[in-house]
């Protein structure tokens, strides 16, 4: 009976795993300056849903709206900064021997009907010209503060913070991701960094 169990749950979660996760809409934040001197236009209202080609890939200061598990679970991220090498807050923490930090500041902004309540560093890894990939790792920086370890905001409201990775000295960061729901949402935004 046992291995039935096991047998059901491992189909179960590599149905999950084989499901990819899709892009989110990607939203370029055009410079202050652009928007006060560019006459006001409107865009069709499908062009605004549509999801971008894959060869299009957001950068830092791009926003992209995830949707999480649920209908009623949507957020709008963006990459505010980014920071490479990262500096440690303290005297105490720093990153192992041979390795760096890096940090990304994140703004999640709310934008569906439901409370957004997670951990979001736990939906977040930074990935290398190798096609290596790190999680996040415990740490404050320099840079400003930390995101919160347990997010609860309301729709409507954002939070915003800094999210760290501990890399290889050598390693060459090119992307970083970001996926609701602890990152198990079938959506995954994906910025480039350089």
């Amino acid at each position: 009976m046992n291995t039935r169990a096991t047998a059901s749950a491992f189909a179960a979660v590599t149905a999950l795993a084989l499901t990819g996760c899709g892009p989110g809409e990607i939203t370029t934040k055009p410079d202050a300056a652009a928007i006060s001197s560019a006459p006001a236009t409107s865009a069709p209202a499908s062009a605004a849903a549509s999801t971008p080609p894959a060869s299009q890939a957001a950068t830092i200061g791009d926003t992209v709206t995830l949707k999480g598990n649920g209908d009623d679970e949507q957020l709008a991220v963006t990459i505010k900064k980014w920071v490479d090498p990262a500096k440690s807050a303290d005297q105490y923490t720093k990153p192992d021997d041979g390795k760096r930090w890096v940090a990304a500041q994140f703004e999640l902004v709310n934008t569906g009907t439901a409370v957004y309540s997670d951990s979001p560093s736990n939906g977040t890894q930074v990935a290398d010209d190798q096609g290596q990939q790190f999680q996040t790792t415990f740490g404050e920086v320099t840079a400003g503060p930390a995101m919160t370890s347990s997010a609860k905001v309301a729709p409507g409201a954002k939070v915003l913070g800094w999210i760290v990775y501990e890399v290889p000295q050598d390693s060459k960061i090119t992307t970083v991701q970001f996926t609701m729901n602890s990152g198990f949402a079938e959506q995954t935004g994906q910025w480039t960094v350089k």
